[in-house]
């Protein structure tokens, strides 16, 4: 039996302010007996989300009592090399709000790119090396590092834009919610969990149909959540065969939901859905 009533996919968007509407943040939404739709935002003329009125929209969302399944496509947290660099302790809580005082993304007028130019002595900005990248990241193949700006499919920018609406959920929502794994590797039953996906695992198999690059990457992460929980695949990906080692590093650094490991590569070889 499905454990989860809803399925949400999130493509991001870390361009401009958290007040903007942005073409690139597109979000789907699927129940256990309905393909997913889109769901756009009704105040907006143009049905475009900004970070804020998404963040917003998923509070309300989240605080009914239906289990819901979201996936997220940008890295929840850093490699254990930045955690090392500032002698952060391993926290995923501290993490984020240590991360929010240096990055303030989620302010008015504020954007990653006007961060990023501020002169380091003025803003003892928390960074990074392009060369660093998570276990998740090196076991999915393509994925990029967090701190790898300016590059085609790079996360960077919705990663910094996108960690303190993470928060702001957190805070909000309190023990409704479970961000998978660093609240544990086996969320309880009847939480809503939020985990982090890469949606690129999964979208060439589905036709495109008349969707956007962006609206592509968000039905295909909400599509494969629904699949994989419909078909007894979801309990395979949320307790991956890794070493304990792998796992205690992960519940710092994060997973993305469905990177195969040596123990469930067949899964993920199984998983690709062919829906239009």
């Amino acid at each position: 039996m499905p454990r989860f009533s809803e399925y949400m996919g999130v493509d991001y968007s870390g361009a401009a302010t958290a007040d903007d509407g942005l073409p690139g943040l597109r979000i789907y939404r699927a129940t256990d007996t309905q393909e997913p739709e889109e769901v756009v935002p009704r105040s907006s003329e143009v049905n475009r989300w900004s970070r804020r009125a998404l963040t917003e929209w998923l509070t309300t969302a989240l605080g009914r009592s239906e289990p819901v399944l979201l996936g997220i496509d940008h890295a929840f947290s850093f490699p254990w090399a930045y955690f090392e660099e500032y002698s952060l302790p391993p926290n995923w809580s501290h993490f984020l709000e240590d991360f929010c005082r240096h990055w303030p993304t989620d302010q008015p007028g504020i954007t990653v790119e006007s961060i990023r130019r501020t002169s380091p002595s003025s803003r003892s900005q928390r960074t990074g090396s392009s060369r660093w990248r998570r276990l998740t990241d090196r076991r999915a193949g393509g994925a990029k590092s967090p701190f790898h700006f300016d590059v085609p499919g790079s996360v960077a920018k919705s990663t910094h834009a996108g960690l303190p609406w993470l928060l702001h959920l957190r805070n909000v929502l309190g023990d409704r919610i479970h961000f998978w794994p660093f609240d544990g590797w086996s969320p309880p039953s009847g939480r809503h969990v939020i985990a982090e996906v890469y949606p690129s695992l999964w979208k060439e198999p589905s036709p495109q149909a008349r969707r956007t690059p962006d609206q592509q990457d968000a039905y295909a992460a909400c599509r494969w959540l629904q699949a994989a929980d419909q078909t007894d695949r979801l309990e395979a990906y949320l307790r991956p065969g890794s070493s304990e080692a792998d796992r205690q590093l992960a519940q710092i650094e994060g997973w993305i939901l469905g990177v195969p490991t040596d123990e469930n590569r067949h899964f993920a070889e199984t998983a690709a859905i062919r829906s239009p």
